[in-house]
C-alpha cells in the first residue's frame, strides 16, 4: 500500500527567548494503485463531486476550494473535496493558507484507461441538456 504525503514539515524558529514551532500542513493521498474502480465510480456518483472534477478537467490549471459554485454549505464541500481526494481523484496542497486542488488525471488514466475521460463526457453532456431555471 503506497500513501503519499504533499507537504513538508518544517520548523521556524523565532530569535530570542523562546521558539515557535510550526509543522507545515500534510495531506495524505492514496496511491493510485490502491484505488478500487468501484471508490472511484462511487466518488464520482454525487452530482456535487462531478462537477468538482468536471471544472478540474476543463480548467487546465488546479483550483482553490472556494473557487467552486457548489450548491452546498462549506463543511459539505470539505467532505466532498475528502471523497475526491481519498478516491484518488484529486491531489491537494496548500499555497500559503489556501488549499489547493488538482485532478490526477495523468494517475487514473493509467490505472484506469478511458474512464475520467469518459465520465467528464458524460457530465458535459448532461449539463448541455439540464434546464436552467432563469428568474430564481
Amino acid at each position: 500500500m503506497a500513501i503519499e504525503q504533499t507537504g513538508v514539515e518544517c520548523w521556524e524558529g523565532v530569535v530570542g527567548v523562546g521558539r515557535a514551532r510550526v509543522a507545515a500542513r500534510v495531506i495524505v493521498h492514496p496511491g493510485v494503485e490502491d484505488v478500487s474502480v468501484q471508490q472511484v465510480l462511487e466518488a464520482l456518483a454525487d452530482p456535487a463531486r462531478r462537477t468538482v472534477v468536471r471544472t478540474l478537467a476543463h480548467s487546465g490549471a488546479d483550483l482553490s476550494c472556494g473557487s467552486f459554485d457548489l450548491p452546498v454549505g462549506r463543511s459539505t464541500s470539505s467532505h466532498h473535496f475528502s471523497v475526491l481526494r481519498e478516491a484518488g481523484l484529486l491531489r491537494q496542497y496548500y499555497v500559503g493558507t489556501t488549499k489547493m486542488n488538482a485532478l490526477r488525471s495523468e494517475e487514473l488514466e493509467q490505472r484506469f484507461p478511458g474512464l475520467l475521460t469518459a465520465v467528464v463526457a458524460a457530465a458535459d453532456a448532461e449539463a448541455a441538456h439540464t434546464p436552467t431555471i432563469r428568474g430564481a
